[in-house]
């Protein structure tokens, strides 16, 4: 009975470590696009000019994106330090947004997006294959 006991505490841990690891990389990714969002406010020149592109948007457009995917990221990544099903499940949806925004804003900004699409990869995986059983 005891090692039961201790199976289910182990396993605990681990879902809460999987959990925080992906609270983590989705603050991360929330205060990357926050910091994006500035530059593109700004009219920074450190985005490349794209001349024909399926999916425009003017600068200013991405940044409200990029500022609104942000703070949601950060808001959401902060709930998820008390492991709630509801934030875990937030978190899966706002790293999808991020993904989709940051596939269409590669032309733009090439590396910034692929690091964020794999930090938020990272996310989804540690957010929907950890099982967190309540005591």
């Amino acid at each position: 009975m005891a090692q039961a006991a201790n199976g289910r505490r182990g396993s605990d841990s681990a879902a809460s470590g999987v959990v925080a690891v992906a609270a983590v990389l989705l603050l991360i990714s929330g205060v990357l696009n926050l910091l994006r969002a500035v530059m593109a406010l700004a009219g920074d020149p450190v985005f490349a000019p794209v001349p024909a592109y399926a999916f425009r948007f003017t600068l200013t457009g991405w940044g409200w994106i990029d500022l609104v995917l942000g703070v949601l990221a950060i808001l959401v990544g902060l709930a998820l330090f008390r492991l709630a099903l509801w934030a875990r499940i937030a978190g899966a949806a706002i790293a999808c947004l991020l993904i989709i925004a940051n596939f269409l804003s590669i032309p733009y900004y090439p590396l910034w997006s692929i690091v964020v699409i794999g930090a938020c990869l990272v996310v989804i995986w540690g957010l929907c294959t950890v099982r967190h059983t309540p005591a």
